[in-house]
């Protein structure tokens, strides 16, 4: 007995998953798709988008699918596997997901996948109970300041003064993002905390000078 022949039989056929049926895979198959259609429903309850999208949230269930078959097929062989690893390796993604929590339910969804495709499907029904338990309260707590931008144009520069009085007097926290001066015109950008957004705007409005005032509110980080 040589080398290649020890190789072949202790490392590529232990690989083999003989008790792999066709059952088994159908079987399987059927508990990831039924939890990943509980983190569809998660998703879709918990989603604070103004604009949901129903794409990204069918492509989780997709995903632990695609993920639960390609276990399997990595535990059919290992030859397999190291093909697959390589096939893999060469796709490329260039859509960016800029929500952080998106990006936490696309590892959910794969984790399923990953898990069930293993055998251990009550694994990932305690992950699945674990994650929503956790957005669900972490969800519920309030942020200690809601992060807004005021925007106020004015004729002439000479009104600052009288504005950062009014925003001093009014406000306990903010910061002057940035000032504009032409020539006929002033713009200053302020980072605050407003609670009574329309008296701060109607005020804030009537000060001899200013033509516009704007209140926006925006997802940035927030300085405590």
């Amino acid at each position: 007995m040589n080398f290649g022949d020890i190789f072949k039989t202790t490392f590529l056929d232990g690989y083999q998953a003989s008790d792999i049926t066709t059952t088994y895979v159908v079987f399987t198959l059927a508990i990831t798709c039924i939890i990943s259609l509980y983190v569809f429903m998660i998703y879709r309850l918990t989603s604070k988008k103004v604009f949901y999208s129903l794409n990204f949230n069918i492509s989780l269930v997709a995903t632990s699918l695609i993920t639960a078959t390609i276990i399997f097929t990595i535990q059919s062989s290992i030859v397999i596997s190291l093909g697959m690893v390589g096939a893999l390796s060469i796709v490329r993604f260039r859509t960016a997901i800029k929500d952080p929590m998106d990006l936490v339910y696309l590892f959910w969804a794969i984790a399923i996948g990953i898990i069930c495709g293993a055998g251990l499907a009550q694994f990932a029904v305690l992950l699945s109970i674990l994650l929503t338990v956790v957005i669900v309260l972490l969800s519920r707590i309030k942020d200690f300041a809601h992060p807004q931008i005021l925007v106020i144009n004015a004729d002439t520069f000479d009104v600052e003064n009288t504005i950062l009085d009014f925003i001093k007097s009014n406000l306990k926290k903010y910061k002057i993002k940035s000032r504009t001066v032409n020539q006929n015109s002033y713009n200053i950008v302020i980072e605050c905390s407003v609670h009574e957004a329309n008296s701060i705007v109607t005020d804030l409005y009537k000060i001899e000078g200013v033509y516009s005032v704007s209140l926006v509110s925006h997802d940035g980080e927030v300085t405590y």
